[in-house]
């Protein structure tokens, strides 16, 4: 892991990957690394001794003491195994009655140690389309989540100004059974779209093992055809999720073919049916894309018996992944130094969170959410309080001040008073008074 060392969001998501069983060159071409950056993260994962679950489940100061460089790459020999008879299993697929799972059966009965057969699947089915480019991609139920915008936009009616407010269209796609969900937001921003996906999710039930975003600038911070940047606050989003973010590769339309025929047919089905109706709220905007997508997922597909409903509850929305009970929050991250008040400025919300005196004058990182604000030093979380939106306002823990500590007398309010009586006895009784008030002495020196 020699250069930069990797954010432990982008490792959670090489862990992601390789629990799917996706092999090293696949996931250094998704996460846009290295394929040594993955074999030796991933060689740090098995020298822990610890499970995929509990590394994906610590949080990132934690996890971030457990990935260190200098283990040698670990080789997978199921792998190698497995490649020698991939076209073995290739010509086989070929001969009447023979499925993958027959296959599989076959392959666990002389490697009783092999790969399961989700991951059997997966690497066959890489194989296939390696061999033959043009194949019809075949999809597992519950395993991929398309998501994109759609190019036109709808608008509703803002009541008090009379202005139209434009909103884009979040489309997502299961690929399995073509079950979609769709609605309007204010904008491609990150936010916005992160609250698309968690209402998408929370509207499906579960959630799928990767999410494939188009080449979204909320998304996407390098698109490239090998090696997209993916957004941060995504991939805290997919591992709170526990899902792997494989974006669509740029100039390759089969992997976002299905999502953006779903959009065609969002135009066709919502859009046009809502053309004449006019609307005064985002929400009211909302529970008309709701109705008619549900229309939409009812409606009997062509040359099918069943509609997308019933193929997605019957088949698919049981293989979803359990949500957490927890809902996620965008994290942002900024470093401060904190100051000889002890405490740190969120200039965000132009408030003060106090941390232990020992770190005056560290540079800490500021980890904080919707909810929360969290302060790590070198990886070691100090510090935790609610977050506030009180503006020029503190949130002190007293614990943290070295007012509570005898030992430390640098600063306290006999300093400023000392200091002040030395100018004058008017400016003695000015800080005097500011002292009065209720609150920590080190909410005041800044005042002195």
């Amino acid at each position: 892991m020699a250069g930069k060392p990797k954010r432990m969001s982008q490792v959670k998501q090489i862990l992601q990957l390789h629990s799917q069983g996706c092999g090293n060159k696949t996931i250094a071409r998704n996460l846009g690394i290295s394929k040594n950056t993955v074999k030796s993260y991933l060689s740090k994962y098995r020298s822990s001794k610890l499970s995929l679950a509990t590394l994906l489940k610590m949080e990132d100061h934690t996890l971030e003491k457990v990935f260190h460089p200098g283990n040698p790459a670990y080789k997978d020999q199921r792998f190698d195994e497995l490649k020698s008879k991939l076209d073995y299993f290739d010509a086989e697929l070929k001969k009447p009655g023979v499925t993958k799972q027959l296959l599989w059966e076959e392959y666990r009965l002389t490697n009783p140690t092999g790969y399961s057969l989700s991951q059997f699947s997966f690497h066959l089915s890489q194989h296939l389309l390696t061999k033959n480019p043009s194949m019809v991609l075949q999809h597992e139920p519950g395993e991929k989540l398309f998501v994109d915008y759609a190019g036109k936009k709808l608008s509703y009616v803002d009541i008090t100004t009379g202005e139209v407010i434009e909103c884009q269209v979040f489309v997502a796609c299961l690929p399995y059974s073509d079950y979609s969900f769709c609605m309007a937001v204010p904008s491609q921003r990150i936010d916005d779209f992160i609250y698309a996906l968690t209402c998408c999710l929370q509207s499906l039930g579960g959630a799928p093992k990767v999410l494939v975003p188009d080449n979204l600038k909320s998304a996407v911070i390098r698109a490239n055809r090998y090696e997209p940047t993916i957004n941060q606050a995504l991939e805290d989003f997919a591992n709170h999720y526990n899902m792997a973010v494989v974006p669509a590769r740029a100039r390759k339309p089969k992997d976002k073919a299905l999502v953006e025929n779903q959009v065609k047919l969002i135009y066709n089905r919502v859009y046009a049916r809502i053309r004449h109706q006019q609307f005064f709220s985002l929400t009211e905007l909302n529970n008309a894309i709701k109705e008619h997508t549900l229309k939409h997922n009812q409606t009997r597909m062509q040359k099918r018996d069943y509609c997308r409903e019933e193929h997605f509850l019957s088949n698919e929305k049981s293989l979803l992944q359990e949500l957490p009970k927890r809902s996620f929050e965008i994290k942002y991250y900024k470093e401060y130094k904190l100051a000889q008040n002890n405490h740190i400025y969120l200039g965000e919300d132009k408030h003060y969170y106090s941390a232990p005196y020992q770190y005056i004058g560290k540079k800490l990182k500021v980890v904080y959410t919707r909810s929360m604000v969290r302060i790590y030093y070198k990886y070691n979380q100090i510090a935790v309080h609610q977050r506030s939106y009180s503006t020029r306002t503190y949130t002190t823990d007293k614990e943290h001040l070295c007012s509570t500590h005898q030992h430390y007398l640098n600063r306290s309010p006999e300093y400023y008073k000392d200091k002040a009586i030395k100018r004058s006895a008017t400016l003695g009784q000015l800080v005097e008074m500011i002292f009065t008030q209720k609150k920590y002495p080190e909410q005041l020196y800044r005042t002195c």
